[in-house]
């Protein structure tokens, strides 16, 4: 039988016949880790005009959902073609490490009567851990950010600028206590 294939004229590629997705996608995170490409992408970007994306961060209480991925994932698009349109275009991360959802994970584990304490290390120590399981995860998803570097609100700076912050607040009589709850 003959082949016909080396008498035609077609275009010659480093390119595999499949994509092999599973065993690509981890290598080019690596890579992309390796040489420090968002860190190669801020040196660039020293001195462009400035566009910087504030991300609302998710809650820190559970694993990430098509809702966190997609949501990433467009911020991400938007950063990256900012930075191709010619801004320095940083990303941080950061996480809500605070309220209910984080609270009520603890009350269901560990029950309701426990010293207030006792409750906010424990609320520290699970959002710390699910911090590392979603920051894995949205790293995997190709997410580029300084993730080394994320912000957290249960930081003790963050939250003493937050009582900072409030103290400006009530002394420029901003607060006060009324009869109905103003929602804005």
């Amino acid at each position: 039988m003959t082949d016909y294939k080396t008498t035609l004229n077609l275009p010659q590629t480093e390119f595999p016949m499949r994509g092999g997705l599973p065993n690509r996608e981890p290598q080019t995170l690596a890579y992309w880790d390796s040489i420090g490409l968002y860190q190669k992408m801020r040196e660039q970007g020293k001195g462009r005009p400035l566009f910087v994306l504030h991300d609302g961060p998710p809650y820190a209480n559970g694993d990430i959902h098509i809702g966190h991925a997609v949501n990433k994932v467009i911020k991400d698009m938007i950063v990256r073609s900012k930075t191709l349109s010619g801004f320095d275009a940083p990303y941080v991360p950061g996480w809500d490490c605070h309220g209910l959802p984080i609270e009520h994970r603890i009350e269901v584990k560990h029950g309701k009567n426990l010293p207030a304490d006792k409750v906010r290390e424990l609320c520290r120590d699970y959002a710390a851990e699910q911090i590392e399981g979603q920051k894995a995860d949205f790293i995997r998803l190709g997410v580029l950010g300084d993730w080394d570097n994320p912000y957290k609100t249960m930081e003790f700076a963050n939250e003493a600028g937050i009582v900072r912050a409030l103290a400006k607040m009530v002394e420029g009589g901003f607060v006060f206590q009324g009869l109905k709850p103003v929602n804005w």
